[in-house]
């Protein structure tokens, strides 16, 4: 990239304050809730956090970060049919590795529910809430449309005593899964269907994966969400902005359960991060993982953090790309080629330099003397001036890769072919003189000849010679055999969940992972440790997967190196 072109990148990133950052020195300056600011970062236990929540926890940590505020990790777990410890493991990890800590303990739900209880039993003594015998079908049916008035429960104007009792005993276990609900008392006529008598509790027999088989009722989220945020101490719960139409029930049961000179929580919407390629909905990558199109939650092609971690993309990079996004009141799509040019752009600072060669083309040097082998210095990262350097051996038989060779190229191809010379990265110019084919005519190796005095570094006039490219290669006596795994995106359309005659599945892509068994690398990634990423020379950034034993490595491709998003921005 052009210095220039750097330059015009770095000058985008700086930015005024974003509308919440405006909310927030706004309440400082005015002294509100004695100038403290306390967010939190609030996921449902039912599946792995994935790049849109990564946004969410780099906005509720950071604001915080900046202004000296805390942040609470909450776990929203209130429907023990579809919540996990191991999700939670996974969420603890995931928000640990993108480097943020929360405020003391993990806070769940769970802990409060005595106190949404004794809170819910407030509403119905206050004639804010009521049993509704109904099914939830018929209440959906009762609810109207946004242009048509609800019709209001027959159960709607129960005693306080009626509904104390009934309420009461669906805590103790006396009715079965729907058969009755606790509803807010609100208005049927609402322009705002979230206001139209609400659910504010449902039974249902599960047991909880903290709390076991104490509860057989359980706070919706509507109810719990406002009021977990209260018994903290919140002062900006910051939520995506599906919630926007939720805010006037947020508000409406804080109003009832509010006390003078308590903090009480402001909920701000953001725009969730959309991005190309990709689906964000946990119920479909759910989908993806208990049908096998995937591997795991952790799969390479998935969006999901630990995905992305797997992949090799870096803590800093995906910190990076949620700032670069930023925070709007508008609904888009981002392009993943933005992330891609994220994980580029900071990997290209920290990977080592190495030789791969992924489909082997064996080279033998007919005029270097058999058994001789020299140990060559190389730059470990030119980016990084106290990155070092390591010596890679060379030897008679090498590997170059076969797309690095043609027979009868054309003009315009500057790599190896029959009278043609190459520089071999850090070593000698080597010339094709001959090639051996199969039965079958497939080239199997090439012969070639060196020019001794050609060797990079050495000062000769030879070493200074210029020729049209320089190749990676491996010494073939000293190359480590490797299974690398070719990642592209998971979906083929650029916006998989936008087809309403469609089911998303149609758009995965068949080709998005391939697999190269006998590919061959220089000797010094033999001890490379899982997670551990590095620039194949040429071919782009990789990292060490966790599928690796002994002896035997798996390497995931991270991200080529070619620029696009960068280059498109060039063009506007």
């Amino acid at each position: 990239m052009k210095m220039e072109d750097k330059s015009k990148i770095a000058n985008e990133e700086e930015r005024s304050l974003n509308f919440i950052e405006q909310i927030v020195e706004e309440d400082i300056e005015n002294k509100k809730n004695e100038a403290k600011i306390h967010t939190r970062f609030p996921p449902e236990p039912n599946g792995y956090l994935h790049i849109g929540h990564a946004k969410s926890i780099v906005l509720n940590f950071g604001i915080a970060q900046k202004y000296g505020g805390i942040t609470n990790l909450r776990f929203d777990d209130t429907n023990p049919v579809t919540e996990d410890t191991e999700y939670v493991q996974s969420i603890q990890n995931d928000i640990k590795w993108l480097g943020y800590e929360w405020e003391g303990e993990a806070l769940y739900t769970s802990d409060y529910f005595d106190k949404l209880y004794e809170w819910a039993e407030k509403l119905i003594n206050t004639g804010k809430a009521y049993v509704d015998d109904q099914s939830a079908e018929e209440i959906a049916k009762q609810k109207g449309t946004p242009t048509k008035p609800g019709v209001e429960s027959p159960f709607r104007n129960r005693t306080i005593e009626e509904n104390l009792d009934l309420f009461r005993r669906m805590k103790a276990g006396e009715f079965k899964n729907g058969e009755k609900v606790l509803r807010a008392k609100i208005d049927m006529s609402s322009p705002n269907m979230h206001l139209r008598d609400p659910f504010l509790y449902r039974i249902l027999h599960a047991k909880h994966h903290r709390t076991g088989d104490k509860w057989c009722i359980y706070p919706m989220y509507d109810f719990a969400h406002g009021q977990s945020d209260y018994i903290e101490g919140i002062t900006h719960s910051l939520c995506t902005l599906e919630f926007e139409v939720h805010r006037p029930l947020y508000d409406w049961i804080l109003d009832g359960l509010y006390t003078e000179n308590t903090v009480r929580p402001r909920q701000i919407e953001f725009a969730r991060l959309n991005l190309s390629y990709t689906v964000m909905s946990k119920r479909k990558l759910l989908e993806l993982v208990k049908n096998n199109y995937v591997t795991g939650w952790d799969d390479p092609r998935m969006p999901t953090i630990s995905g992305l971690r797997r992949r090799g993309y870096t803590a800093e990079s995906v910190r990076n790309f949620a700032e670069k996004v930023g925070i709007a009141k508008r609904n888009n799509v981002i392009d993943v080629g933005l992330l891609e040019f994220r994980v580029r752009e900071d990997l290209n600072k920290k990977a080592q330099r190495m030789m791969a060669v992924l489909n082997p083309l064996k080279v033998i040097i007919d005029n270097y003397p058999e058994g001789k082998e020299e140990w060559l210095e190389t730059d470990n990262n030119p980016e990084d001036e106290n990155a070092g350097k390591r010596k890679i051996p060379f030897s008679r038989e090498l590997y170059i890769e076969q797309a690095d060779f043609m027979e009868n190229p054309p003009r315009k191809f500057f790599r190896l072919g029959i009278g043609r010379e190459v520089r071999l990265k850090s070593a000698y110019i080597i010339k094709c003189e001959s090639v051996e084919k199969s039965a079958d005519g497939e080239i199997t190796v090439l012969h070639c000849t060196y020019d001794v005095d050609s060797r990079s570094g050495s000062g000769t006039e030879a070493s200074k010679r210029k020729v049209k490219a320089t190749l990676h290669w491996v010494s073939a006596a000293h190359a480590i055999n490797a299974e690398v795994r070719l990642y592209d995106r998971l979906f083929s359309d650029e916006d998989p969940d936008g087809h309403k005659d469609k089911n998303f599945k149609e758009f995965l892509n068949s080709e998005s992972l391939s697999v190269l068994k006998d590919c061959k690398l220089e000797p010094n990634l033999a001890s490379a440790k899982v997670g551990e990423q590095f620039q194949f020379q040429r071919l782009g950034y990789f990292c060490v997967d966790k599928d690796s034993q002994e002896n035997a490595l798996v390497i995931n491709k991270t991200v080529g190196l070619r620029d696009n998003w960068a280059k498109a921005q060039r063009k506007k």
